[in-house]
């Protein structure tokens, strides 16, 4: 396996870590600042609404001076401000660092699929972007391990300590990886003047505005199935802590399962084939997630839903390198990523604002479940349209050679 792809994966896993602690302490964050949960989740909101900001960044830090060096400036800031939460003196300060955290999260995910994407032979794409995605789902499962085994002895300040291990990840990225063929490759061409690049850019702009609305849509889709899930878990469920830690971590494996499931798939019946096939089935398994009567059937729930929405995730780091314009993969892929992330950020708050607005029980109780069902099954069919949509708009390059 690659070393490049190695270090793409657990810079993705160890950014998603640190980004889903929060997920698990949303009620003893709100417990400590005294604020209600709906408060709390606004900074997940503000994370991800800031997460375009570093995808611009270091997009273009990656178009100019390469993939590696860029990469490590990248994991040590999210790794230092995901210590210094832990420190947070109120509530005001606490926001700062989730959106600061979110400019630092954002530029990771582009340059860690540019640097894979460009370092694989194309006929083996497919079941590395499955790979590559899920270390997302593997950094929510060690964040469900970490809460399930230590939150009781360290608190939701200690898991934030915690997440300042990524920056050992820069010393192996240092020493064992090298700096993209393909970029390298590019340094002997002539370099565009900014009128000319963004002269190209502006050709693109269908091309843009599509990705970013499919983007938005599996955003939308992933968050609003897995931010607030330990919240509804604990506080309508009334679930233990080890059962929470345990429902998620057998979600999560569901996930990392069908990422790399279709990612393979994909690469025989196609990118949009493959994502249409775990949306359309991704529906079918809203019932048994949030509704199901026992333990047992929720985490068999959890392990299907996750199973298909990242399904349809781990084709994406494949697809969107594949279709992006030729010298603007370390900006284009996780731009409009990062852009869907900033239109899909209030998914979480969301889900809890109507949770106690419009499906409250008799005694005024949030009832996530039905928010959550809701907000699952608009945006499976959201990206079931714009995934039979691209058929339109763009061909689907796959296997392309990204040179």
């Amino acid at each position: 396996m690659p070393r490049a792809f190695i270090a793409s994966f657990l810079g993705w896993t160890l950014d998603a870590f640190d980004f889903f602690l929060l997920a698990f302490v949303v009620p003893h964050v709100a417990a400590d600042f005294h604020r209600a949960i709906p408060q709390v989740v606004f900074a997940i909101t503000l994370t991800l609404a800031c997460r375009p900001l570093g995808a611009l960044l270091f997009g273009r830090l990656a178009d100019r001076f390469g993939r590696r060096t860029p990469l490590m400036i990248d994991i040590a800031c999210y790794s230092l401000i995901e210590l210094a939460t832990a420190f947070s003196p109120n509530f005001t300060v606490f926001l700062v660092l989730r959106a600061l955290y979110g400019v630092a999260m954002g530029g990771e995910w582009g340059l860690g699929a540019a640097l894979a994407m460009e370092s694989l032979p194309s006929n083996r794409r497919g079941l590395f972007s499955g790979l590559l995605q899920e270390g997302y789902a593997v950094g929510y499962l060690l964040a469900a391990v970490v809460f399930g085994v230590f939150f009781n002895a360290i608190g939701w300040r200690g898991m934030f300590a915690v997440g300042v291990l990524p920056a050992l990840l820069i010393l192996y990225i240092r020493k064992n990886v090298p700096e993209s063929p393909v970029w390298l490759a590019s340094q002997r061409t002539p370099r565009q003047e900014p009128v000319q690049r963004w002269q190209t850019m502006a050709r693109y702009a269908p091309l843009f505005i599509y990705t970013v609305l499919l983007m938005t849509a599996l955003n939308f889709m992933s968050h609003g199935t897995q931010d607030l899930y330990p919240t509804f878990l604990e506080q309508q469920r009334r679930l233990a802590t080890g059962t929470v830690a345990w429902i998620t971590i057998v979600a999560n494996v569901g996930a990392i399962a069908g990422g790399i499931a279709f990612g393979t798939l994909s690469q025989r019946i196609g990118r949009r084939a493959g994502m249409l096939i775990a949306a359309a089935l991704g529906v079918v398994s809203i019932p048994l997630w949030v509704h199901a009567p026992s333990v047992a059937l929720l985490g068999l729930g959890g392990f299907l839903l996750q199973f298909m929405v990242q399904g349809a995730w781990g084709i994406v780091p494949a697809h969107l390198n594949e279709i992006s314009p030729m010298g603007s993969r370390g900006l284009f892929p996780g731009f409009t990523y990062q852009i869907g992330n900033l239109l899909s950020a209030p998914a979480a708050q969301i889900e809890a604002t109507i949770a106690k607005t419009h499906f409250a029980s008799a005694n005024g109780a949030p009832n996530y479940a039905s928010a959550l069902s809701v907000i699952a099954l608009v945006m499976l069919l959201a990206v079931l349209f714009f995934a039979a949509l691209g058929y339109l708009v763009v061909p689907e390059r796959r296997g392309v050679d990204l040179a």
